[in-house]
C-alpha cells in the first residue's frame, strides 16, 4: 500500500463469520482491484463487487475488458467468482435504435442479464424506476404492523410502541432513502406513507413522515460528504462568491433533478447553510 510492502506471514486460519474485522481484512486484500478505464468503475462493498461501464458509440471494448481485468485479478489473488450469482443489467434509454449488447463471458460461462436486482438492500430496475423496491419495502413494513398490534395489545406503553415502530419499521422504510426516494412517484410515495399512518393509529401518538425523514437525510449526508475532503463528490458541493449559497448542479432531465445530489444542495441552501 502506497509503494510500501509488508513482510509476508501465512496463516492457517481465517476471519470467523460475522467478525467486525473481516470486512476491513478483506477491503485490504482488494485494495488494488480498481478501474483500468475512465469509463468504467469498480465499486466494492466488503465482497460485494460491481462493474458499471459507460458505452459509447455503441463500443463495448473498454467495458468487456473491464470484466475481464477483474476475472483475472480474482484468479491471481486466489479468489473465485460465483457466475450464478452474477448478474448483468443494462440502462439504456435510447429510443433511436435497439442496440444488441454483448453477454460478458466468465470462465467459460456467459452472465444472466436480468431486468432488476439487489444490491445493498436497494432493488435497481433496468429503467431506474423506484417502484420494486417500494412495493418490497412497503410489503415488509406491513409484516411488522402485526406484532406492533400485538404488542398494543399488552397495553406497552407508547414510548415503548414508539421505539419498537423505530427499529422495525421506520428503518425499513427509509433505508437508503436518499437514494431513491426523490424519484419516486406519487402513487408509491402514498402506498410508503398509508403505513405511517397505519402505525400512527396503533401507537396512537404523531410520527415524522417519510418527506421530512428524506431532507434531513438529504441534509446529513451532504455535510458529511463536505467534510470529507477524500469523497469523491466533495467536489459538487461549490460555494457561489457570497460564501452563503452552494452553487446549483445543472440537470438535463427530471430524473436527474430529482436525484441526491441536487436534492442535497437545495436543501443545503434551503437551510441557509454556510461552510467555511
Amino acid at each position: 500500500m502506497g509503494g510500501q510492502v509488508s513482510a509476508s506471514l501465512t496463516l492457517n486460519t481465517g476471519a470467523p463469520q460475522g467478525c467486525v474485522l473481516s470486512p476491513l481484512l478483506y477491503s485490504l486484500y482488494t485494495f488494488d482491484c480498481v478501474a483500468t478505464t475512465n469509463s468504467t468503475s469498480i465499486i466494492k462493498f466488503a465482497d460485494d463487487t460491481v462493474v458499471v461501464g459507460l458505452i459509447s458509440d455503441n463500443d463495448e471494448t473498454a467495458y468487456l475488458e473491464e470484466v475481464g481485468n477483474l476475472v483475472n485479478w480474482c484468479q491471481r489473488n486466489n479468489l473465485l467468482l460465483n457466475v450464478s450469482k452474477t448478474k448483468e443489467l443494462i440502462v439504456d434509454f435510447s429510443t433511436k435504435q435497439v442496440r444488441n449488447y454483448q453477454t460478458p463471458i466468465i470462465n467459460k460461462s456467459p452472465v444472466e442479464r436480468v431486468d432488476s436486482f439487489r444490491y445493498l438492500g436497494v432493488h435497481i430496475t433496468q429503467d431506474l424506476s423506484w417502484s420494486c423496491h417500494i412495493n418490497t419495502v412497503v410489503r415488509k413494513a406491513r409484516q411488522r404492523l402485526y406484532h406492533l398490534r400485538r404488542l398494543r395489545g399488552f397495553r406497552l406503553p407508547s414510548r415503548v410502541l414508539r421505539n419498537f415502530y423505530s427499529c422495525t419499521i421506520e428503518s425499513i422504510l427509509t433505508g437508503n432513502i436518499s437514494t431513491w426516494f426523490g424519484n419516486s412517484n406519487m402513487k408509491d410515495r402514498q402506498a410508503l406513507q398509508r403505513v405511517v399512518r397505519l402505525a400512527e393509529r396503533i401507537i396512537c401518538i404523531k410520527l415524522p413522515d417519510l418527506q421530512s425523514i428524506y431532507n434531513k437525510r438529504c441534509w446529513t449526508k451532504a455535510r458529511k460528504i463536505m467534510k470529507d475532503l477524500s469523497h469523491p463528490d466533495n467536489g459538487l458541493f461549490c460555494l457561489l462568491r457570497s460564501g452563503r449559497r452552494f452553487r446549483s448542479l445543472k440537470a438535463n432531465t427530471e430524473r436527474l433533478r430529482r436525484s441526491f445530489f441536487p436534492q442535497a444542495i437545495r436543501a443545503l441552501n434551503h437551510n441557509n447553510i454556510t461552510w467555511i
